[in-house]
């Protein structure tokens, strides 16, 4: 019986990551923005999921369980990087070099910004824009109030806004608020 078991999620594995491993490797890339930290997420996303026998579930359902893994790693690497940068007392900073082409610098552009938001900003700005998902998904998969993703995408999505435009910020007075 433990036998049949390991062939059925070795089998769901072997699947999951012939047919949709590059879409998972593209989720995890947009999240970190680093394509070794990606591979390392899917890899932590598919020993979570699968690190347990796992049976009796299709092939999308387990894919949903690697992509909330894989959100569940990055926002969990960002807290213990955010506690070290606390702490350490040297940054170092990595040399940029300019690109010749202009959507190349957007793209940098958009990058670093996305660099510059915090872990749970950064996935819920990914998962609403590249992930396509809704707003109470993403509260799902997250494992926090709908509220909290809306106040989320609004910070981030503000910080993008704002370090993105090409004139000086435009801000309003919240209503409600002084």
């Amino acid at each position: 019986m433990a036998q049949k078991a390991r062939e059925g999620w070795e089998a769901m594995l072997a699947t999951l990551v012939a047919e949709r491993g590059d879409a998972l490797l593209r989720h995890a890339y947009v999240l970190c923005g680093n394509p070794d930290d990606a591979a390392d997420l899917v890899q932590a996303g598919l020993v979570a999921t699968f690190g347990r026998l796992r049976n009796g579930f299709a092939i999308e359902k387990a894919e949903a369980y690697v992509r909330r893994a894989i959100t569940s790693a990055y926002i969990d690497r960002g807290r213990r990087a955010t506690r070290w940068r606390a702490t350490a007392h040297l940054h170092l900073t990595p040399e940029l070099v300019d690109a010749p082409d202009t959507v190349t610098d957007r793209r940098l552009d958009l990058k670093a910004e996305l660099d510059g938001l915090s872990p749970r900003e950064r996935a819920c700005v990914v998962l609403r824009y590249y992930g396509d998902q809704k707003v109470d998904d993403i509260a799902a998969d997250l494992g926090i109030s709908p509220g909290a993703v809306k106040r989320y995408l609004s910070d981030g999505l503000a910080k993008l806004a704002a370090s993105l435009s090409d004139g000086p910020a435009l801000t309003e007075p919240r209503r409600g608020h002084a």
